[in-house]
């Protein structure tokens, strides 16, 4: 792991674990234990994936700023083009469905 993920993931959510003795050992109850670490450390590499995931977008974003975006001009011809192409089929349909006797002897 990188050392930059590990500043990551200890920004996130706290990962050091508690000492057996001290203060906060009051605070922990009793027979309590180690149930929850793991559902800690799930959650703390949940949290590290999503938020490197996101810097990693937010750095490409800023980095390529016109990233995928389609232009005006570029819908406009597609549409004229899928028009075009619907248009001409439906001529072509026209005149078979009203010919199609006479060209059946073909």
């Amino acid at each position: 792991m990188k050392r930059t993920a590990a500043r990551t993931r200890r920004a996130v959510l706290r990962t050091t674990p508690h000492s057996r003795t001290g203060p906060d050992t009051a605070l922990r109850g009793l027979g309590r234990k180690h149930r929850g670490s793991r559902t800690w450390a799930r959650a703390n590499r949940a949290a590290t994936r999503l938020t490197t995931r996101v810097q990693g977008g937010l750095q490409e974003a800023a980095r390529r700023p016109d990233r995928g975006d389609i232009s005006t001009t570029t819908v406009i011809i597609w549409v004229a083009a899928v028009t075009g192409a619907v248009l001409i089929a439906g001529t072509i349909a026209l005149v078979i469905s009203k010919y199609n006797g006479q060209l059946r002897g073909l």
